[in-house]
């Protein structure tokens, strides 16, 4: 009886998760219709300008699944932290550092293809590991928090990749692109090429980002490990009386997340670019990221719809000149979103506190 009405509150508290989040989406779009109508645009045209370059052609499907790639492994990141108390802003550094290892070891080892794919991806998640493993060690060691320690971390990311890119022996004379990877360590679909349309960088990464999702879901919801960290994240003074290292939960919390940033910078290089080059600014992949999660409820599988839906704005929102319409209203799109998506979960947190502040009135 017990184990069924804990399915139940489960399954109603996913519902209503999906429910404010499509309504928060909703929500999002009428602003962007509004904003549409006041700058002198037809709504209507414009949002079907996106579509259109979202599903119109088998190559735009291509493209919004590329796109929204980094955005799913990046909001799995921040969703991981989320779920174990902890906020990894620090995503984008580690997403840089990914990207530069894989850029490293793609270029500079030479081994056949089906062991330089997985030694330069392994290798650049545990790069991005250890990056956000710094932020958590700092956290646990020192009490240090962990978003100012990551913030610092994405500069000194920033910095070191421009560095590498612009003087060492990844640099090419009068170029602020480093050198490209070799074809042994990319992980592109060429095959797919012919039916999408060669100008596309169809690869592998949706496939492992997916399989990268269901692990994280399997470790949160079935492993020990898990449910150690999701522990810490809801009380850690609990879980400490229960006797869970804190410290150690931290660490790895960090690491983990950092990991798959890491492997989100790894896939955009093996798999889009090829390269790195010298960043003018943080191109956000990992500040998107938080948004991503936001809008999933920090789940797992829902990083994968909102990483998706993240990725069909971005690159539709650009089909809106067609029409002579600002890309840059998409913007606004989502960040109405996710002030849409924090306000009701605001307003859930209230109405739960007072509806048991009256159940506990009631019983007095």
């Amino acid at each position: 009886m017990e184990n069924s009405l804990k399915a139940k509150k489960k399954v109603s508290f996913f519902n209503d998760a999906v429910k404010f989040s499509l309504l928060s989406i909703a929500l999002g779009l009428l602003v962007g219709a509004i904003v549409l109508v006041i700058s002198g645009n037809d709504p209507i045209l414009v949002y079907g300008a996106m579509i259109e370059g979202i599903i119109g052609k088998p190559k735009y499907i291509a493209w919004t699944i590329i796109k929204a790639t980094p955005y799913i492994l990046t909001g799995l990141s921040i969703a991981f932290a989320f779920k174990t108390g902890l906020f990894n802003i620090g995503a984008e550094g580690q997403f840089i550092i990914g990207a530069l290892v894989a850029t490293i070891l793609g270029y500079s080892l030479d081994l056949p293809a089906i062991i330089h794919i997985p030694v330069t991806m392994i290798v650049a998640g545990f790069a991005g590991g250890l990056w956000g493993a710094i932020s958590g060690f700092l956290k646990a060691k020192f009490g240090i928090n962990e978003v100012i320690a990551s913030i610092m971390l994405n500069w000194i990311a920033f910095y070191l990749s421009n560095f590498m890119v612009s003087n060492s022996f990844l640099s090419i004379p009068n170029s602020e692109a480093s050198v490209d990877i070799k074809e042994t360590a990319s992980i592109s679909i060429n095959w797919m090429k012919d039916l999408v349309g060669p100008a596309t960088s169809v690869n592998w990464g949706i496939v492992i980002s997916l399989v990268l999702v269901f692990v994280i879901w399997f470790i949160l919801t079935k492993t020990t490990l898990g449910f150690e960290l999701r522990a810490v994240g809801h009380n850690r003074d609990a879980a400490e009386y229960a006797g869970i290292d804190v410290s150690k939960s931290i660490l790895k919390s960090m690491a983990i997340a950092g990991l798959l940033a890491g492997i989100a910078g790894a896939i955009q290089v093996m798999g889009v670019t090829h390269n790195i080059t010298v960043l003018a600014a943080q191109e956000g992949y990992g500040f998107d990221g938080i948004a991503v999660a936001l809008i999933a409820n920090s789940n797992p599988i829902g990083v994968i719809f909102s990483g998706l839906l993240f990725g069909a704005f971005k690159y539709g929102g650009i089909k809106m000149q067609a029409v002579n319409s600002p890309s840059e209203v998409i913007n606004i799109v989502i960040g109405s979103i996710v002030y849409f998506i924090a306000l009701s979960n605001g307003l859930r947190i209230l109405y739960t506190k007072i509806k048991a502040k009256r159940a506990k009135g009631g019983n007095e």
